[in-house]
């Protein structure tokens, strides 16, 4: 969650697949709130993914509190469970990924970037969920 930007993406109903959706320009918190409420109402969303930032070690950046009251916040506004989930080098990948794909110049990738990392963060959320369905790790 970006102070300018808010990248989003939906799941399939199955999830399966993360497709990204149209980047949320921020412009006070009351009004992103009632946005990304109407969105997820919207788009019959049964739960909410918020990236939390870490920092390399793996422990929650000083972002993380600001993060977490955000998501406590948009909880309580549309009544769905809110998942924190590390956000680490999606913002990195998607840039990558949009360079490789011809988008040389940044303002070329303005906005596109949060879009790209929102449905990575996704993916690897789904595929989590999918690992942990087919029984996780084993012994």
């Amino acid at each position: 969650m970006g102070t300018r930007r808010i990248g989003l993406a939906v799941s399939d109903e199955l999830g399966w697949t993360a497709q990204g959706l149209e980047t949320l320009e921020r412009s006070n918190t009351r009004q992103d709130l009632a946005k990304l409420a109407q969105i997820a109402g919207g788009l019959s969303v049964n739960r909410l993914l918020i990236g939390n930032p870490m920092n390399m070690k793996g422990h929650e950046a000083s972002q993380s509190a600001r993060v977490k009251e955000f998501g406590d916040r948009l909880a309580e506004r549309t009544g769905l469970p809110v998942v924190y989930w590390d956000e680490r080098w999606t913002s990195v990948e998607a840039e990558r990924a949009l360079r490789e794909g011809g988008r040389r110049k940044r303002a070329q990738r303005t906005g596109e970037v949060d879009r790209l990392a929102a449905v990575i963060l996704l993916d690897s959320y789904l595929s989590w969920l999918a690992w942990q369905q087919e029984g996780g790790e084993q012994g």
